[in-house]
This record gives structure tokens, sequence and C-alpha cells, in this order.
């Protein structure tokens, strides 16, 4: 077991929590016992996972997406009630953390889903405000805009949504998980044959189009499965703990 405080504390001081603006806290959002020997994580602290934190026994809900977001109603009413009146009653901690998960170089979910899709990276990039989320970098050969999408499809159990804009074959692209279809340009700027992401927007498809670079659209859950998995594991591991990663189907 380890106290709440010390095994947050460490927590933030991996991910550089306060090196972030963020749209959220992050860190500690819902506090519960002071002891965790139990942590469950998934991506999104949705009813569903929050059920299954409590079915699980778990002392602490680690998740990339959690609460309290920018510009969201404050009041604690309806689906906010019920979710924090369950992990209150249960005595459950929730812990979240945003773009301090995006960005972290090793555990991070852009460096895991460079691991997922045999990604060698190169460098970094951003949209020229804020931290720099996107990664760049080399496919291990060569391929056709069918044999990456096989490729994406095997790796993520998810067919990509693919928005034509480039010649092929592809190998050189860049990638940021999520809701990153904003770094498109900042992609074709890089002179990259393709972008992977999770969303896209309408004019998603005309940037595309007319900057010359394939799109990759995998899906914002599934390309964010990964880093949550990777913290969740290294704490476990960090401090002789339980941990259990629940998959809440999404297909956005």
């Amino acid at each position: 077991m380890v106290a709440l405080r010390e095994l947050v504390a460490e927590l933030d001081a991996l991910l550089q929590v306060g090196d972030f603006a963020d749209y959220c806290p992050n860190g500690l959002q819902v506090e519960g016992r002071g002891r965790v020997h139990r942590i469950l994580s998934g991506v999104t602290a949705c009813e569903a996972l929050v059920e299954t934190a409590v079915t699980r026994g778990a002392d602490l809900l680690l998740v990339h997406h959690g609460y309290f977001w920018r510009g969201e109603d404050p009041r604690v009413c309806g689906m906010k009630r019920r979710r924090l009146q369950r992990l209150l009653a249960a005595d459950i901690s929730l812990v979240a953390y945003h773009l301090p998960l995006d960005a972290h170089p090793e555990l991070g979910n852009n460096a895991q889903l460079a691991q997922r899709l045999g990604l060698a990276a190169e460098g970094r990039f951003g949209t020229g405000s804020g931290p720099e989320l996107g990664w760049y970098g080399r496919l291990p050969r060569a391929m056709t805009v069918k044999e990456l999408t096989d490729w994406i499809r095997a790796r993520l159990q998810r067919t990509p949504l693919h928005l034509e804009g480039g010649p092929e074959p592809i190998q050189r692209l860049g990638w940021c998980t999520g809701a990153a279809q904003s770094y498109l340009e900042a992609a074709a700027d890089l002179g990259l044959d393709a972008f992977v992401t999770g969303e896209a927007s309408e004019q998603t498809t005309h940037v595309a189009r007319e900057r010359g670079i394939h799109c990759f659209v995998a899906g914002h859950h599934a390309t964010e499965r990964y880093g949550v998995q990777a913290l969740g594991a290294w704490a476990a591991h960090r401090f002789g703990l339980e941990h259990e990663f629940i998959e809440v189907p999404n297909p956005i």
C-alpha cells in the first residue's frame, strides 16, 4: 500500500504537471481513502468506468479524461452528480492527467501510440501555441494507403477513416492522439506524407486535399487507450500495487 498523497505527488512530478496550462485540473480531482492498494485505469471517467471501479474494489481510479473542464457548467447536477456521488460513497479517489499524459516521452499517449504502430520518432512539432504535442517520424517501410490502413487497423483494432490528400507511397508521417486535427497543417509544413490522429472536423478534409497530405483518423478513444495503461503499470511497479485497465468501448 502507499499513501494517496505520496502516490499523487510522485505522478505529478513524473508528468511535470506544472509545465502545462491545461483545460482541466491535473492530478487528484476527487479525494478518497488515504491509502491505495488497487488502481483501476481507463480512458474516461464515465459512469460505466466509475461503476466498474466500485464493483472491482478499487481505491483509485486513474484516467486521461477526468472532470471539471474549463467552460463547463459548474453545477453538480444530473450526470455529474451521479458520477461524483458514486465515487464519494465508495471512498474512491479520481486522478486524471490530460495534456501531461499526452506529452510524456515514454508513458505518454503519443509515445505509446508510436510503439503500437512501430514508428521511429524523429522529433516533435506543434501548432505555434502551447506545448509541442505532435510527433513525427517514419514507418518501418514505405506503404500504400491500403497497407497503412490495414497496419493501423491490425494494431488499434479500429479501421481508420482515410482523408486523401497526397501521393503514395507513405513513409514519413506525423501523429498526435485525440482531437488533434488542428495539427494537420503543421504536419504539412514539415513535408510529411501523412498524419495520424483521433478525430476530424469538416474542414480537415479540405486541409488534407489542399495541402497534399494524407490524414488517417483512427478514433479519439482508440488512439488514447495506451498512455493511461502505461502510467497505471508504472505506478503499480513503483509502489507494489495492483493495477487493472478497463476498456469501456467508444466508437469515437
